[in-house]
């Protein structure tokens, strides 16, 4: 059993369904909820937000509170629960944070696309199990 999982969220009902996961499997562990903002929604290059942006990022930021205050409501644990927004690409942000917090498992919820819609959009839950250097759950 993990003791410290991160879960991504991003407010839609595949987050949302990974948070419920993790109450119903671990009632005691530490959780990390983290919501990534992303840069290239506001037509910037990620990492990279230009002088006058401030606005675009205060609006981001009250929306990832909100995601994460609903995502927290969700959570049913014992054990500690912990928000994060960092700003960047999704999937390289996650796996990054699960370098970076002593976490050993993450659970991220999954869209399912499959074909071509997945080849064109690329796979957040895909790049985080085959980068994640702890075990990663995948949730539809």
């Amino acid at each position: 059993m993990p003791k410290h999982v991160l879960v991504p969220v991003d407010g839609s009902p595949q987050s949302l369904h990974a948070v419920g996961f993790v109450s119903t499997e671990w009632d005691d562990v530490a959780v990390t909820l983290l919501h990534v903002i992303n840069p290239v929604q506001a037509g910037y290059r990620a990492g990279v937000l230009p002088s006058g942006s401030e606005e675009w990022y205060q609006e981001a930021k009250a929306e990832s509170e909100e995601i994460l205050e609903e995502a927290r409501a969700r959570l049913e644990t014992d054990g500690d629960v912990e928000t994060a927004i960092e700003v960047g690409r999704p999937a390289a942000t996650i796996v990054e944070a699960a370098r970076e917090r002593d976490v050993d498992h993450v659970v991220v919820g999954s869209h399912g696309r499959r074909g071509v819609s997945r080849l064109v959009l690329g796979s957040v839950a895909e790049h985080v199990a085959r980068r994640s250097p702890v075990p990663v759950t995948i949730v539809r």
